[in-house]
């Protein structure tokens, strides 16, 4: 377990799922599922959101405890809690559509925060988008940082409104965790492997693409080679909250492997091969693989993660 915290900055909201036959409202928000996912898997985490004092607020509050993770306060400021309307089709894939506001309440001491984790709606929705990148600055001095670009064409409306933005934070990550939609999104036409090539020049000591039944590129920048992982095979329940439950395994893996939480680590990730990253990696695949197979954003157990691990020790 590492010694500080995880900051995870960004949205809590609620997810209303819609499908052909019925609709139902669970706790979601990319940020949120990252530090409940970080937390479950057994590093200690904190959430800094935006949702209101409320019945889906307290929903909010009550899921990110439950699950072991730690509110930041002022959390609970907004006028009232964010919505997001996630639309499934045949195959379980999710479109969104959003009702929210998003600012950033003062974090009063990030000292005790060894990384922090941002992206999606919370890094490019203003006012909060600003507040986001200042505190992403901020912290830099004592810890590592993640972002996760995790496209929403319904708020980001173009890829000319938000690119430069994006580009900015994976400047300032150590780690960065993109799907190969998002970036066909940001740059039409563009290949996934040219992009992970600029980005890695621009900051960042390892850049993941996630290609869903495809798996995942990665590539690292002490390193010219790219590394390609296969996805597991699931039977799928529905992909929400699949990129952010890769993004907590990816995460928890690097802390255990002390390639994040501190300076020191940002330096060990920078220098880091193949067969420093691989177990974290691994990790990754299969807690997404196993939220895939369930319905909505759930978070796997080190005891889920390690039976599967068990049952296919080339995951190892």
């Amino acid at each position: 377990m590492s010694d500080r915290e995880v900051l995870c900055l960004g949205e809590a909201l609620i997810d209303v799922v819609i499908r052909e036959d019925s609709t139902k409202e669970h706790v979601g928000g990319s940020l949120l599922n990252v530090a409940a996912g970080v937390a479950t898997l057994g590093e200690p985490a904190s959430i800094c959101a935006w949702w209101g004092k409320d019945e889906r607020g307290d929903r909010l509050a009550e899921w990110a405890t439950a699950s072991g993770v730690s509110i930041v306060p002022g959390t609970d400021s907004a006028e009232k809690t964010a919505v997001a309307f996630a639309h499934l089709d045949a195959d379980g894939r999710a479109t969104y559509e959003f009702d929210l506001e998003w600012n950033v309440p003062t974090i009063d001491d990030l000292s005790k925060y060894g990384h922090l984790h941002t992206g999606s709606i919370a890094a490019t929705l203003e006012p909060g988008g600003t507040a986001v990148v200042e505190n992403v600055r901020a912290i830099r001095d004592h810890a590592t940082t993640s972002y996760d670009p995790n496209i929403r064409p319904a708020l980001m409306i173009s890829p000319e409104q938000v690119v430069g933005r994006v580009e900015d934070l994976v400047s300032l990550s150590d780690l960065v965790k993109v799907s190969d939609e998002d970036l066909e999104w940001l740059y039409p036409g563009e290949p996934v492997e040219d992009v992970m090539r600029r980005w890695i020049k621009a900051g960042p000591s390892m850049v993941v693409v996630t290609r869903g039944p495809w798996g995942a590129y990665a590539l690292l920048a002490d390193n010219r080679d790219m590394l390609h992982i296969d996805q597991m095979n699931v039977t799928v329940g529905d992909t929400v909250g699949a990129g952010d439950s890769f993004m907590a395994g990816l995460i928890a893996g690097l802390l255990k492997s002390g390639l994040l939480g501190s300076v020191e680590a940002r330096q060990r990730l920078a220098d880091a091969g193949w067969s420093d990253v691989q177990s974290a990696l691994h990790n990754a695949v299969v807690t997404s693989g196993i939220t895939v197979s369930k319905n909505g954003a759930y978070a796997p157990t080190p005891d889920e993660v390690e039976a599967v691990k068990q049952a296919d020790p080339t995951l190892y």
